[in-house]
């Protein structure tokens, strides 16, 4: 019934950050509005939105632990290839790190948002061939 279909990112400069998502996540132009640029994405049917906002508001929570945490991720299948290519791109990025076998890292863009990279580790229950099979599982329930 419900599913993703927008992540709304707040920016101080429309121009900019859309080229620097074109750029490093290969997003691409849906259209425009005062204020706001839609986007969609190389992979997916989750569509990205740069709102205009006035001064940065990174889009992210602070955990008990005093942990910065992004509200969404993405997942890739080569964390490595993609660790490489924000380095090579000069974006400031955290280290690898490693959660129960899922690997992850953080960037960040021009306003400071957070966004983590994750792999999907086989066979967790949060892996999305595992998830797709909870899905069509109870599809035939219904």
């Amino acid at each position: 019934m419900f599913k993703v279909g927008s992540i709304f990112i707040p920016v101080t400069d429309i121009e900019k950050s859309a080229v620097w998502y074109e750029d490093v996540l290969g997003v691409k132009i849906i259209g425009r509005w005062e204020d706001g640029a839609g986007f969609y994405l190389p992979a997916g049917s989750t569509q990205l939105a740069l709102v205009k906002v006035e001064s940065p508001q990174p889009a992210e929570f602070v955990t008990k632990r005093n942990q910065r945490n992004a509200y969404y991720n993405f997942v890739v299948d080569d964390i490595e290839a993609a660790y490489q290519h924000f380095n090579n791109k000069g974006i400031v990025t955290n280290e690898i790190d490693d959660f129960a076998g899922m690997k992850y890292f953080s960037f960040y863009d021009l306003d400071g948002n957070p966004f983590s990279v994750v792999n999907e580790v086989e066979g967790s229950p949060y892996h999305s061939d595992s998830v797709r099979k909870m899905q069509e599982e109870a599809r035939q329930n219904t």
